[in-house]
This record gives C-alpha cells, sequence and structure tokens, in this order.
C-alpha cells in the first residue's frame, strides 16, 4: 500500500451499543472511500460477561471473546474478516482475540475496554481512530466538547483511554454512530460534529 494509502486509511471502533443500528451502518462503512479496520465492541456479549461478575483475568478474556462475537455479527452483513492488526485494502472486521492472546499489550480490568483496544490497534498501525458511539461526544457543561488534548474525567470512554491516545499521538474523533449520514460525511472528509481528542490542534 503507497504512502497516501496508508495516511487515508482509518481505524473505526464500531461501539457496542450500537449492536442494533450495524445493518445500517455497515453499508455507510462499505462505501468508505477510505479503507477502514473495523474494532468490534462487546455490546451484549459483554454486557453478559459484566453480569457474570468473574475475576478480573477471567473478565479480560471473556470481554475480548465477546469482541470477536460482536465482529461476526457485524461480518455477517458482508464485510471480510482479519485476525491480525494490518492496513485495510477496504472495510474489514478485526477479530482480536488472537492477536491480543499473542501479544497482550494491556492491562487485565475493565478500566481497559474495547475503546482501548481500538486505541492500541490504531497506534500499531499508526492510523487515526474514528470511535463511533451512541452520543454526540464527550459532554460539556453547554452542549459538548469539540476539542480534548489533556485527560478529563467522563464516562464515554474508558479511564485508560485519553491518557492511553494522547501519550501515543492517536488522533481521535468520536461521533454518534446513530447518525449514519454524519459517518458517511465524515468518511468523505467533510466537518461534522463531534469531540476531536489530539494533542495538536
Amino acid at each position: 500500500m503507497e504512502r497516501g494509502e496508508r495516511e487515508r486509511a482509518l481505524v473505526v471502533k464500531l461501539g457496542g451499543s450500537l449492536y442494533d443500528s450495524v445493518p445500517s451502518l455497515v453499508p455507510a462503512l462499505s462505501a468508505s472511500p477510505r479503507p477502514l479496520l473495523i474494532v468490534p465492541g462487546g455490546g451484549p456479549f459483554a454486557d453478559a460477561v459484566r453480569q457474570a461478575d468473574p475475576d478480573d483475568e477471567t473478565a479480560h478474556w471473556a470481554a475480548i471473546a465477546a469482541m470477536n462475537r460482536y465482529g461476526m455479527h457485524a461480518a455477517s452483513f458482508g464485510l471480510p474478516v482479519t485476525e491480525q492488526p494490518a492496513l485495510p485494502e477496504k472495510t474489514t472486521v478485526l477479530l482480536p482475540l488472537r492477536c491480543l492472546k499473542e501479544r497482550d499489550p494491556l492491562p487485565h480490568s475493565w478500566d481497559v475496554t474495547s475503546d482501548t483496544i481500538a486505541a492500541w490497534v490504531a497506534a500499531e498501525l499508526g492510523l487515526d481512530l474514528l470511535l463511533l458511539k451512541s452520543v454526540d461526544g464527550i459532554p460539556a457543561a453547554h452542549g459538548i466538547l469539540e476539542r480534548v488534548s489533556a485527560v478529563v474525567e467522563t464516562d464515554i470512554v474508558d479511564p485508560l483511554f485519553i491518557p492511553f491516545v494522547l501519550e501515543n499521538t492517536v488522533e481521535t474523533f468520536i461521533l454518534n454512530g446513530r447518525a449514519p449520514d454524519l459517518l458517511a460525511r465524515f468518511l468523505r472528509g467533510e466537518p461534522v460534529p463531534g469531540t476531536r481528542i489530539s494533542t495538536t490542534f
């Protein structure tokens, strides 16, 4: 892949709360002018792990296995899958369990969710990250924070996420995935509402 293509590629975290929106999001993801590597959340499969309340070690791997199940759900709408982080040639779903078992790069606790796993994938590949959530961004007193360049307290992402992306200079944008038209506009490079997390503005 040429350098220009590498720069255009993007890691997209498909939030677990968007499980019911996958059928409407996949067409926009598939039509992206940029190659996308989709990192799935855990969705209802991770919720089941939380309800079981196992120890941290068990929960860590069970939650990542839940990401694989959610990834297969997304792939069932016509997307290819891969088990290793790699620069995508087209929209592809990453099933992360195998590579995380092999490399084990992150702490084993609920402070690390699929958000930080997606950030790790983006850092490994030197790519930007798009987080698709069920919210418009990180909330502030009036509306949402348009830009974040330091650690802020929020429950929109896991506790390790913002420190990780700032330390590893992963340019990140949080977008409401309930609006496929916003996603399509973002992927075309058009301005859309959301929260940008970056060390440089």
